[in-house]
């Protein structure tokens, strides 16, 4: 089924942050827009405002009328869907066209020139951060983001440029549905290992991500990663990390809350480029995300304007208060490299405050797999409190709770293991300088309501 063909499209799992994104397109569109998913959500209260038509009893009498015309309705599906789901069944048994979120994805880069990032971690800011800059260019951009940009207050951006910045997810292998014009390609550190099964798998699945390149284009790939890539021929490369490689940064200045760095490119220096979100671990990923936008046509002065005003991206160091007396945050950072970066950036902002994080674990599987990491990464901070393990799609597994990353944490980490439901008393009766959530699951959901308590006591 082409594009063109498409009167309804219908959401099994219309909630999460990527599914929403295809969602928005499609009703820009016009199409009529549905679908299932579990639980309300702010998201999902958002997309009905928008039009979308959700429900969230998995009932197939409640799939709309115009999405059960196997001729000119689309299906997506996320794989967190279990295959035994009712209504996946029943668009499977009647021959609906059914395709996973990256294959529509994948469609579209076929169709525009695909601007991707992928990587174990820093791609969704990466890819905000790139299309910010190219849609307040000359160039412009649409974009399917992994996470809510606060410049637009959305996931998605559309122009009628032949641009489209996505983020490649490599879950599932999803990012193997893409044609990418130019990829960067942020890290390799090993996660999924509940779908990949061993490192080397996962290594070779980005290895496979690069020969999708198309000829013309371009890889961005930062220095030292372990994988091999694979480019076809007319594809050119290009290597960056901090202070070294075809971009990087120099000259670069932390002070008064701010920072500034002149960015080292192959095509044109910028001298004093400042960050709009003034944190160490966003210089590297402002030099891979102005190495796309300037390799397609951003100029010097676009580079630094949009990176002056990038706005950031919820839930990616996302400051909620932020004075002389109290600071807090909120990280999705919720892989041990991803936790690492996250503390060590606190950790330079912040180097006579002491500095607590509460961590929610996600996934058993993940926690198995890297309770030592987790525990090495957060052992930075001063003190550490841990709730119970999200289980997002997974049973529990014997033996696999938070206690393992606890027993780890090094000699001299003041630690606590509490219970979610704990946690806002926990935030009543204990001071902060700085403060912290860390993790991909559902603790995110009492922020506000942390935040409101946190201001209160401190007005």
């Amino acid at each position: 089924m082409e594009l063109k063909d498409i009167k309804a499209v219908y959401f099994v799992g219309a909630g999460g942050i990527g599914m929403s994104a295809i969602a928005r397109y499609f009703l820009k569109k016009g199409l009529v827009v549905a679908g299932y998913d579990k639980t309300p959500s702010d998201l999902t209260r958002h997309l009905e405002k928008e039009g979308m038509l959700i429900h969230y009893e998995e009932n197939v009498d409640e799939i709309p009328f115009a999405c059960k015309r196997p001729e000119s309705s689309l299906v997506i599906y996320t794989p967190a869907i279990p295959s035994s789901h009712k209504e996946l069944c029943y668009f499977r048994e009647n021959g609906f066209e059914i395709q996973k979120r990256a294959q529509v994805l994948g469609t579209l880069t076929q169709s525009h020139k695909g601007l991707c990032v992928a990587g174990t971690h820093g791609k969704t800011t990466t890819s905000t951060m790139c299309a910010h800059i190219m849609h307040q260019s000359h160039v412009d951009c649409n974009a399917f983001l992994g996470g809510i940009s606060k410049n637009y207050g959305t996931n998605y951006i559309l122009s009628d440029s032949d641009y489209v910045v996505i983020e490649a997810d490599e879950f599932d292998r999803s990012f193997h549905w893409l044609h990418p014009w130019m990829s960067v390609i942020t890290s390799t550190d090993p996660d999924h290992l509940d779908i990949y099964g061993t490192k080397e798998a996962y290594l070779e699945s980005f290895r496979h991500y690069s020969e999708l390149i198309q000829p013309g284009g371009a890889l961005i790939i930062h220095r030292g990663l372990e994988m091999e890539e694979h480019l076809q021929d007319g594809v050119r490369r290009y290597d960056y990390a901090l202070s070294e490689g075809d971009f990087h940064a120099e000259n670069i200045r932390i002070m008064n809350g701010g920072i500034t760095f002149d960015f080292i490119s192959p095509v044109e220096c910028v001298k004093d480029v400042e960050l709009g979100q003034p944190i160490p671990i966003n210089i590297e990923n402002g030099i891979a995300a102005m190495a796309m936008a300037q390799l397609n046509g951003c100029t010097a002065e676009e580079l630094r304007y949009g990176m002056k005003t990038y706005g950031g991206v919820d839930r990616r160091f996302d400051f909620k208060i932020k004075s002389d007396r109290l600071v807090f945050l909120s990280d999705y950072a919720h892989h041990p490299k991803e936790i690492f970066q996250s503390a060590k950036s606190i950790r330079e902002l912040y180097k006579d405050k002491h500095i607590t994080a509460i961590f929610q674990p996600h996934l058993y599987t993940r926690t198995r797999d890297f309770y030592k990491d987790f525990a090495e990464a957060l052992s930075q901070l001063d003190k550490v409190v841990l709730t119970e393990i999200y289980p997002a799609r997974e049973l529990p597994i014997e033996g696999v709770t938070s206690q393992l990353i606890y027993d780890n944490l090094k000699e001299g980490v003041e630690k606590e293991l509490i219970q979610k439901d704990q946690v806002l008393d926990y935030i009543k009766t204990h001071q902060f300088e700085v403060l912290v959530v860390l993790g991909a699951g559902d603790l995110d959901n009492l922020v506000p309501q942390m935040t409101k308590i946190l201001k209160h006591r401190s007005a």
